[in-house]
Formats: structure tokens, C-alpha cells, sequence
């Protein structure tokens, strides 16, 4: 069987007991009506475990319909701003959109181009989109490094921190939303608690950007039975807690792993997955394809020139992968 560690999913379905619960709920749903129009009872209960207004927080089918509604909200006829090499959702968009797409290559050491932002933030509007923890990279920039870029884009920008993988990184920028209000934080079900296939996303905003942002989601975009898989992981989230804590553990492991490879650079990680880099990455990655090891392939992009990614598994995954990968070193990597 394939050995998926491609897409920084959870490598785990959400526990029987809970899907117990789901269709106990999904029972008592009329599926003839139309769900809450803004998923109020979701955003309710996200707010209390927050501590998060329920007017500052818009729910989506997933964040990537946030990323495509934040563009039309600040993006277009202006422009979106990212850095590269980052998540392909956001200078998709821009595309799609027609916004004028700006993007500022990550230094050498995948820190922030910081001058280079701020000419940009100086001198265009529209819409700024920053991952962190950073994706690809899957490094984390600093608080001063981001408040001095929100403080910069203050006039003429929306900016959105993408926090996908904050439960992995233990960090919350949302304080910078209470203190500048352009500033929204972007997170998901997808990562953390392992709801990649019923697509769910939220922002954390003020209440009167919420108020705007929410008219640009269509109405009635997230189902009654999204709805409700969403209320019920919120209910039981010591599951997702203790998930998170193996793949930090099984992320330390797999990095002393790589770090112990002759001619292999990992990148230190504050996410599910870890970026590293090998003198031939076509050839370390179709050895592992077989071996029915899935991972991802980053080379193409600017600055990760041999570069590859590999998610955090179930332990006997990244088992495999270790096996595997040092196989590869010792016949490929060193031959290079």
C-alpha cells in the first residue's frame, strides 16, 4: 500500500467514535432546509474556544475560498502581494482575479525580504498574503519581523496572515488582529484536526472588516453536514491535541533522521512537514516512488533547487521513509 506524505495532511481519519457522532447528527439534520447562512452555531463555539468575538470570525468551504474572497474584497483593480516561494493558492488568485501580482523572493536563509515589502506596501494597495509558518519553507517568521510589516501596510492593505500550521509552531497572531484592523489571521480544519476532505476554514478578524469580508462569500457555501462534522471536532479537541503532539515528536524524529544523511540538508520545521534538500531530487524522489512513497517535489520552485518535502506520518510511516530515505543516501546521494 502507498505510503502518502505528500500533501501535510493528518495522516489520521477522524476516530470512529466521533463519525459515530457525526451520523447521529447528520440523523436529526433535515436535509431539505438550507444550513445557517454564516454557520452561526460553529462560529459560536469557535468563539468561546478562542476567546474570539463571534462577529469577528467568517467561516468557508475551506481556506482557500477565504484567500479567493479576500482577493475580490482587496485585490482586484489593485494588487496581491506574497512572497515566493509560498502556497500556490495566492498568486493564483491574483491571476484569476486580474490583480497585479508583487512577489518578493524569500532571502537565502527563507527570511523576510523586509525592505523589499515595505517599497512595495509604500508604494501599490490591495492585498497582502503571508504565510507563517511559511509553506513551503515551513519556517516560522518573528512577531517583530510581522508587526513591523502590518505596521507598514497599515494605509493601503489588507494583510492576511496564513496560520494553517500555527497549532504545530504553538504560535497566534491574532493578537496583531486586535491591534491593527486590516489585519486578518487565516486558519483551517484541514491540518491540526484532520478535516482535509470536509473542507473547512475560518478567518479571525474585527468585526466590521468580518461584516464586509462576509459579504463577498456566498451565502449558504458551507453545507449542514460540514456544519456539523466542524461543531462536533470543536467539542472533542483533546483528540486533535494529542495529535498534534505525535507529530511534533515524530517531526523531531524524522529531522535527526535526515540531519544524519551524508549530502542531505534539512530545513528546521514549524509545521507537519519538514523541507530538505539533496544533490538529485528527481532521482531520491522516483526511488522512493518505488518504494510506494509519495512525497513532494519543491525543486521547480525559486530558491528550493533540489529541494523536496516529506510530511509527518503515523510513526510506522515515517519508518518507512527513514528506511527508504537512507537507502537512497547510501546508493544515490553519495554518487552524485
Amino acid at each position: 500500500q502507498t505510503i502518502k506524505l505528500d500533501q501535510n495532511e493528518s495522516p489520521y481519519d477522524l476516530p470512529d467514535r466521533l463519525k459515530e457522532e457525526v451520523v447521529a447528527r447528520l440523523r436529526s439534520l433535515n436535509f431539505n432546509r438550507y444550513p445557517e447562512i454564516n454557520g452561526h452555531t460553529l462560529r459560536k463555539k469557535l468563539a468561546a474556544q478562542l476567546g474570539w468575538p463571534a462577529d469577528g470570525i467568517v467561516l468557508s468551504g475551506g481556506s482557500n475560498i477565504l484567500i479567493q474572497a479576500l482577493v475580490m474584497a482587496a485585490g482586484i483593480g489593485r494588487s496581491v502581494l506574497s512572497v515566493k516561494p509560498t502556497f500556490s493558492v495566492y498568486p493564483l488568485q491574483a491571476g484569476l482575479q486580474g490583480a497585479k501580482l508583487l512577489e518578493c523572493a524569500l532571502n537565502e536563509d527563507f527570511s523576510l525580504p523586509l525592505d523589499e515589502l515595505k517599497t512595495h506596501l509604500a508604494n501599490e494597495q490591495g492585498v497582502f498574503f503571508l504565510a507563517n509558518p511559511a509553506a513551503p519553507t515551513g519556517n516560522l517568521f518573528t512577531l517583530e519581523d510581522v508587526e513591523e510589516l502590518a505596521r507598514a501596510s497599515a494605509d493601503n492593505w489588507l494583510f492576511v496572515i496564513d496560520e494553517a500550521y500555527c497549532q504545530f509552531s504553538g504560535t497566534d497572531f491574532s493578537q496583531l488582529v486586535k491591534r491593527y484592523p486590516h489585519v486578518v489571521c487565516l486558519r483551517t480544519f484541514s491540518k491540526a484536526f484532520g478535516l482535509g476532505g470536509v473542507r473547512l476554514g475560518y478567518a479571525l478578524m474585527q468585526a466590521g472588516l468580518a461584516e464586509q469580508i462576509q459579504k463577498v462569500v456566498m451565502p449558504f457555501s458551507i453545507s449542514a453536514l460540514q456544519l456539523a462534522v466542524g461543531e462536533i471536532v470543536l467539542e472533542h479537541g483533546d483528540y486533535a491535541e494529542a495529535r498534534v503532539q505525535e507529530a511534533l515528536a515524530e517531526r523531531s524524529k524524522l529531522f535527526a533522521h535526515l540531519q544524519s544523511l551524508p549530502d542531505l540538508t534539512p530545513f528546521e520545521s514549524a509545521t507537519n512537514f519538514i523541507l530538505f534538500r539533496v544533490p538529485d531530487a528527481e532521482a531520491f524522489y522516483n526511488g522512493l516512488l518505488e518504494r510506494d512513497i509519495v512525497i513532494r517535489r519543491q525543486d521547480h520552485l525559486p530558491g528550493l533547487e533540489g529541494c523536496l518535502r516529506v510530511s509527518v506520518g503515523k510513526p510506522e510511516e515515517n519508518e518507512a521513509f527513514m528506511r527508504a530515505s537512507k537507502e537512497l543516501s547510501q546508493t544515490l546521494v553519495s554518487h552524485v
